[in-house]
């Protein structure tokens, strides 16, 4: 005996079969979209359960955290977090995934940085996806929390492209002013999360008994280069990366100071001073051996020539004797340095 649908109409048994099929596949129609993910950039944000001014509370969701997005209404988004809580939030604490990607591939680019310095925030912080103001954010730091210095970028600090003006006292009534540059840098924190922060906001951990002698100068970087016996304490010998007291500058530094330590003296002395550098970060610093003069620390400058062009420059350290260290055919510039005895 044959089946009776057989004998239906092609159209009708395309829709017998899809009658089956609705409770697997649906038949190619009410196909759930694709799931919208969002992070949470605020500190703490809390889950409503509704828009309304009036409102239960059904959650709360941290910084950094991965939300379902369900819905959304005006500036109001419905989610659900990892453990199932659902609820609204306003839209201006919640980022995308696009900006969480940027966050990772900023964290996998930033493992080729060296450290440059170590700081502490002044006060509570974003980290940034690019250098700016106005660019997106995602993760926040506490006032106090631990960093690593990576690299340097400035930004314009009014970049809405508003004029900036000063009132000249003529006719004209006003005159318009070149935008002003903010210095950022590139951090990352002890949580694993890096991002760009206003370099104001950071204090870097410079030693005391080195950061006295910045002569009104803007101390960038710092390394410790080896250290020495006075008696029974090591005391470090340090490389410090100074720049001009203001942002914006074209170089990342322009100054370079070894410091030694005089152990007959008990104090720090100038064992090495460059000006006039136009200086880019990274600085790297390690060790190599030199026959003779045996293990010595060495630190690799990376400065802009005349062209633009990034040059490095090699230098040795045989306590308390600086000098550079040429490559194979480099000649020797007219000596711009000098070592000097003593602190000034």
């Amino acid at each position: 005996m044959k089946l009776a649908f057989l004998r239906f109409p092609s159209s009708l048994a395309l829709v017998f079969v899809c009658a089956l099929l609705v409770p697997f596949v649906g038949c190619g129609k009410g196909r759930s979209r694709a799931q919208e993910i969002a992070y949470v950039s605020a500190p703490q944000a809390i889950l409503r359960d509704h828009v309304a001014a009036v409102y239960q509370k059904t959650g709360v969701v941290k910084n950094g955290e991965r939300l379902e997005v369900l819905e959304r209404e005006k500036r109001f988004v419905r989610v659900r977090n990892s453990s199932g809580a659902e609820g609204w939030i306003e839209q201006r604490y919640l980022v995308s995934q696009s900006v969480y990607d940027g966050f990772q591939a900023l964290l996998k680019q930033s493992q080729k940085y060296p450290v440059q310095a170590t700081g502490s925030t002044r006060h509570d912080t974003n980290l940034h996806l690019e250098p700016g103001r106005e660019t997106e954010h995602l993760f926040q730091l506490n006032s106090g929390s631990k960093v690593s210095v990576l690299k340097r970028a400035t930004a314009e600090k009014n970049p809405s492209g508003a004029p900036i003006r000063v009132n000249t006292g003529k006719s004209e009534s006003a005159k318009a002013m070149a935008p002003i540059l903010e210095d950022w840098w590139l951090i990352h924190d002890p949580g694993g999360n890096v991002g760009w922060v206003l370099a104001r906001m950071i204090d870097l951990d410079v030693p005391l008994e080195i950061a006295q002698y910045a002569e009104g100068q803007r101390l960038v970087a710092f390394f410790v280069l080896d250290q020495v016996t006075d008696g029974e304490k090591k005391v470090p010998q340090y490389l410090v990366l100074m720049t001009e007291p203001k942002d914006g500058m074209p170089f990342d530094y322009n100054q370079v100071r070894v410091f030694t330590w005089n152990v007959r003296k008990h104090r720090y002395e100038t064992a090495y001073r460059e000006h006039g550098l136009n200086g880019t970060l990274p600085v790297t610093v390690s060790h190599e051996n030199f026959d003779k003069e045996g293990d010595l620390p060495v630190f690799v400058l990376r400065a802009k020539d005349e062209g633009g062009n990034i040059i490095e420059r090699k230098y040795k350290m045989n306590t308390p004797i600086v000098r550079r260290v040429l490559a194979p055919g480099e000649q020797k510039e007219a000596p711009i340095a000098r070592r000097k005895r003593g602190l000034r």
